[in-house]
Protein backbone atom coordinates (compact mmCIF):
# COMPACT_ATOMS: atom_id res chain seq x y z
CA UNK A 1 0.00 0.00 0.00
CA UNK A 2 1.22 3.35 -1.02
CA UNK A 3 2.29 5.81 1.68
CA UNK A 4 0.45 9.08 1.88
CA UNK A 5 2.21 12.51 1.57
CA UNK A 6 1.54 12.91 5.13
CA UNK A 7 2.47 9.82 6.64
CA UNK A 8 6.09 10.29 4.60
CA UNK A 9 6.37 13.95 6.04
CA UNK A 10 5.56 12.57 9.87
CA UNK A 11 7.72 9.39 9.67
CA UNK A 12 10.72 11.80 8.38
CA UNK A 13 9.39 14.37 11.51
CA UNK A 14 10.14 11.65 14.02
CA UNK A 15 13.13 10.83 12.42
CA UNK A 16 14.74 14.23 12.75
CA UNK A 17 13.56 15.18 16.12
CA UNK A 18 15.05 11.78 17.40
CA UNK A 19 18.60 12.94 15.90
CA UNK A 20 17.66 16.56 16.99
CA UNK A 21 17.24 14.99 20.45
CA UNK A 22 20.05 12.33 20.19
CA UNK A 23 22.75 16.14 19.43
CA UNK A 24 21.18 17.78 22.29
CA UNK A 25 22.55 14.82 24.61
CA UNK A 26 25.66 14.37 23.11
CA UNK A 27 26.22 18.65 23.20
CA UNK A 28 25.05 18.50 26.70
CA UNK A 29 26.46 15.39 28.39
CA UNK A 30 29.89 14.45 25.47
CA UNK A 31 28.49 10.59 25.78
CA UNK A 32 29.16 8.87 22.70
CA UNK A 33 29.25 5.52 24.33
CA UNK A 34 25.83 6.16 26.23
CA UNK A 35 24.04 7.17 23.26
CA UNK A 36 25.20 4.17 21.63
CA UNK A 37 24.71 1.42 24.19
CA UNK A 38 20.97 2.66 25.31
CA UNK A 39 20.36 2.99 21.20
CA UNK A 40 21.20 -1.06 20.49
CA UNK A 41 19.72 -1.81 23.69
CA UNK A 42 16.44 0.10 22.48
CA UNK A 43 17.52 -1.93 19.14
CA UNK A 44 17.28 -5.70 21.35
CA UNK A 45 14.18 -4.75 22.31
CA UNK A 46 12.20 -3.86 19.45
CA UNK A 47 11.26 -7.02 18.79
CA UNK A 48 9.49 -8.03 21.58
CA UNK A 49 8.08 -4.45 21.43
CA UNK A 50 6.61 -5.51 17.96
CA UNK A 51 6.01 -8.68 19.41
CA UNK A 52 3.70 -7.52 22.49
CA UNK A 53 1.90 -5.16 20.08
CA UNK A 54 1.19 -7.04 16.90
CA UNK A 55 0.34 -10.16 18.80
CA UNK A 56 -1.11 -9.52 22.13
CA UNK A 57 -2.72 -5.84 21.78
CA UNK A 58 -3.45 -6.80 18.12
CA UNK A 59 -5.22 -9.61 18.48
CA UNK A 60 -7.30 -7.63 22.28
CA UNK A 61 -8.20 -5.02 19.72
CA UNK A 62 -9.42 -7.62 16.53
CA UNK A 63 -11.21 -9.39 18.96
CA UNK A 64 -13.25 -6.56 20.57
CA UNK A 65 -13.55 -5.44 16.78
CA UNK A 66 -15.17 -8.76 16.16
CA UNK A 67 -17.66 -8.33 18.94
CA UNK A 68 -19.00 -4.85 17.65
CA UNK A 69 -19.38 -6.35 14.04
CA UNK A 70 -20.81 -9.42 15.42
CA UNK A 71 -23.56 -6.98 17.78
CA UNK A 72 -24.16 -5.27 14.62
CA UNK A 73 -24.67 -8.46 12.61
CA UNK A 74 -27.42 -9.57 15.42
CA UNK A 75 -29.18 -6.06 14.84
CA UNK A 76 -29.76 -7.29 11.16
CA UNK A 77 -30.42 -10.46 12.37
CA UNK A 78 -32.99 -9.34 14.43
CA UNK A 79 -34.24 -7.23 12.04
CA UNK A 80 -34.94 -10.14 9.72
CA UNK A 81 -36.56 -12.70 11.83
CA UNK A 82 -38.96 -9.62 13.03
CA UNK A 83 -39.87 -8.79 8.68
CA UNK A 84 -39.87 -11.87 8.22
CA UNK A 85 -38.45 -14.87 9.67
CA UNK A 86 -40.89 -15.53 12.28
CA UNK A 87 -43.74 -15.52 9.79
CA UNK A 88 -42.09 -17.74 7.15
CA UNK A 89 -40.52 -20.06 10.16
CA UNK A 90 -44.51 -20.79 11.46
CA UNK A 91 -45.59 -20.82 7.58
CA UNK A 92 -42.79 -23.68 7.40
CA UNK A 93 -43.53 -25.50 10.65
CA UNK A 94 -47.12 -26.32 9.32
CA UNK A 95 -46.13 -27.69 6.62
CA UNK A 96 -43.33 -29.98 8.66
CA UNK A 97 -44.57 -33.84 8.97
CA UNK A 98 -43.12 -33.87 12.60
CA UNK A 99 -44.38 -30.34 13.77
CA UNK A 100 -45.70 -32.11 17.30
CA UNK A 101 -42.00 -32.70 17.86
CA UNK A 102 -40.94 -29.37 17.23
CA UNK A 103 -43.73 -27.64 19.02
CA UNK A 104 -43.12 -29.96 22.25
CA UNK A 105 -39.40 -29.17 21.96
CA UNK A 106 -39.35 -25.53 21.50
CA UNK A 107 -42.73 -24.18 23.85
CA UNK A 108 -40.66 -24.45 27.00
CA UNK A 109 -37.66 -21.89 25.13
CA UNK A 110 -38.25 -18.90 27.81
CA UNK A 111 -37.17 -21.83 30.68
CA UNK A 112 -33.85 -23.03 28.56
CA UNK A 113 -30.46 -23.04 29.84
CA UNK A 114 -27.51 -22.06 27.48
CA UNK A 115 -26.92 -26.05 27.27
CA UNK A 116 -30.02 -26.86 25.71
CA UNK A 117 -29.36 -24.15 23.24
CA UNK A 118 -26.10 -26.28 22.17
CA UNK A 119 -27.60 -28.90 22.09
CA UNK A 120 -30.48 -27.66 19.55
CA UNK A 121 -28.34 -25.99 17.33
CA UNK A 122 -26.31 -28.97 16.94
CA UNK A 123 -29.68 -31.07 16.64
CA UNK A 124 -30.81 -28.13 14.05
CA UNK A 125 -27.66 -28.84 12.05
CA UNK A 126 -28.13 -32.82 11.36
CA UNK A 127 -31.98 -32.40 11.59
CA UNK A 128 -33.56 -34.60 8.96
CA UNK A 129 -36.68 -32.53 8.63
CA UNK A 130 -39.32 -33.33 5.75
CA UNK A 131 -41.90 -30.74 4.27
CA UNK A 132 -45.18 -32.59 3.38
CA UNK A 133 -45.60 -31.39 -0.02
CA UNK A 134 -49.01 -32.11 -0.40
CA UNK A 135 -49.36 -29.70 2.82
CA UNK A 136 -47.63 -26.56 0.94
CA UNK A 137 -49.55 -23.99 0.35
CA UNK A 138 -47.58 -22.35 -2.26
CA UNK A 139 -49.67 -18.63 -3.59
CA UNK A 140 -49.22 -18.22 0.36
CA UNK A 141 -45.44 -18.59 0.26
CA UNK A 142 -45.16 -16.78 -2.84
CA UNK A 143 -47.39 -13.70 -2.04
CA UNK A 144 -45.76 -13.41 1.45
CA UNK A 145 -42.07 -13.55 -0.34
CA UNK A 146 -42.62 -11.53 -3.07
CA UNK A 147 -43.78 -8.77 -0.63
CA UNK A 148 -40.47 -9.35 0.99
CA UNK A 149 -38.21 -9.75 -1.61
CA UNK A 150 -36.74 -5.69 -1.63
CA UNK A 151 -36.15 -6.32 2.20
CA UNK A 152 -34.40 -9.61 1.69
CA UNK A 153 -31.96 -7.96 -1.24
CA UNK A 154 -30.77 -5.02 0.68
CA UNK A 155 -30.41 -7.22 3.88
CA UNK A 156 -27.80 -9.47 1.14
CA UNK A 157 -26.29 -6.34 0.07
CA UNK A 158 -25.32 -5.69 3.43
CA UNK A 159 -21.55 -5.89 3.86
CA UNK A 160 -21.69 -6.75 7.92
CA UNK A 161 -22.91 -10.05 6.31
CA UNK A 162 -19.81 -11.34 4.96
CA UNK A 163 -18.84 -11.77 8.71
CA UNK A 164 -21.60 -14.46 9.05
CA UNK A 165 -21.83 -17.02 5.76
CA UNK A 166 -24.64 -19.33 7.72
CA UNK A 167 -26.91 -16.37 7.80
CA UNK A 168 -26.15 -15.44 3.90
CA UNK A 169 -26.70 -19.03 2.96
CA UNK A 170 -29.83 -18.87 4.44
CA UNK A 171 -30.47 -15.47 2.70
CA UNK A 172 -29.88 -17.13 -0.20
CA UNK A 173 -32.14 -20.33 0.06
CA UNK A 174 -34.90 -18.19 1.00
CA UNK A 175 -34.47 -15.69 -2.16
CA UNK A 176 -33.71 -19.27 -4.10
CA UNK A 177 -37.50 -20.17 -2.97
CA UNK A 178 -39.15 -17.12 -3.90
CA UNK A 179 -36.88 -17.29 -7.50
CA UNK A 180 -38.92 -20.31 -7.92
CA UNK A 181 -41.68 -19.78 -6.91
CA UNK A 182 -41.66 -16.54 -9.12
CA UNK A 183 -41.14 -18.63 -12.17
CA UNK A 184 -44.40 -20.09 -11.83
CA UNK A 185 -47.36 -19.11 -13.83
CA UNK A 186 -49.66 -21.19 -12.32
CA UNK A 187 -48.94 -22.81 -8.35
CA UNK A 188 -52.28 -24.48 -8.08
CA UNK A 189 -51.97 -26.91 -10.99
CA UNK A 190 -48.59 -27.95 -10.74
CA UNK A 191 -47.84 -31.61 -11.15
CA UNK A 192 -46.68 -33.69 -7.55
CA UNK A 193 -42.75 -33.94 -9.20
CA UNK A 194 -42.60 -30.32 -9.17
CA UNK A 195 -44.15 -30.44 -5.90
CA UNK A 196 -41.74 -32.30 -5.05
CA UNK A 197 -39.16 -30.10 -6.08
CA UNK A 198 -40.26 -26.95 -4.74
CA UNK A 199 -40.34 -29.54 -1.17
CA UNK A 200 -36.76 -29.76 -1.43
CA UNK A 201 -35.87 -26.07 -1.79
CA UNK A 202 -38.77 -24.80 1.36
CA UNK A 203 -36.77 -28.04 3.09
CA UNK A 204 -33.46 -26.90 2.79
CA UNK A 205 -34.69 -22.64 3.59
CA UNK A 206 -36.43 -24.53 6.96
CA UNK A 207 -33.58 -26.50 8.66
CA UNK A 208 -31.19 -23.58 7.65
CA UNK A 209 -34.08 -21.03 9.43
CA UNK A 210 -34.14 -23.32 12.57
CA UNK A 211 -30.81 -23.07 13.21
CA UNK A 212 -29.87 -19.56 13.00
CA UNK A 213 -33.48 -18.85 14.93
CA UNK A 214 -31.96 -21.16 18.03
CA UNK A 215 -28.45 -19.43 17.93
CA UNK A 216 -30.51 -15.79 17.29
CA UNK A 217 -32.80 -17.24 20.41
CA UNK A 218 -29.19 -17.92 22.28
CA UNK A 219 -27.86 -14.73 21.34
CA UNK A 220 -30.18 -12.32 22.83
CA UNK A 221 -31.15 -14.33 25.69
CA UNK A 222 -27.50 -13.57 26.98
CA UNK A 223 -27.20 -10.06 25.49
CA UNK A 224 -30.68 -8.40 25.79
CA UNK A 225 -33.54 -10.15 27.85
CA UNK A 226 -36.14 -7.99 26.69
CA UNK A 227 -35.65 -8.73 23.18
CA UNK A 228 -35.84 -12.38 24.28
CA UNK A 229 -39.55 -12.31 26.41
CA UNK A 230 -40.86 -10.83 23.33
CA UNK A 231 -39.39 -13.55 21.34
CA UNK A 232 -40.40 -16.34 23.45
CA UNK A 233 -43.80 -14.54 23.64
CA UNK A 234 -44.24 -14.82 19.84
CA UNK A 235 -42.69 -18.28 19.42
CA UNK A 236 -43.58 -19.47 16.17
CA UNK A 237 -43.51 -23.00 17.55
CA UNK A 238 -45.69 -22.55 20.28
CA UNK A 239 -50.16 -22.17 18.96
CA UNK A 240 -50.93 -20.66 22.00
CA UNK A 241 -48.32 -17.71 21.53
CA UNK A 242 -49.39 -13.86 22.19
CA UNK A 243 -47.25 -10.58 22.68
CA UNK A 244 -49.71 -9.69 26.02
CA UNK A 245 -48.00 -10.69 28.97
CA UNK A 246 -50.52 -12.61 31.39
Amino acid sequence: MKASRWQVFAALGLIGASCVLYAIHYVVFDDAHHILLWSFTNLAFLPISVLFVSLIIGRLLAHRDRRAKMEKLNMVIGAFFSEVGNDFLRMLAGWDADATTLQQQFSAISTWKPQDFAEAGKHMSRSPRLIDHSAMLLEEAHSFLDEKRGFLLRLLENPNLLEHEAFTALLRAVLHVAEELGYRNDLSALPESDRSHLAIDFRRAYVLLLQQWVFYMAFIRKAYPYLFSLASRTNPFDPAASAVVE
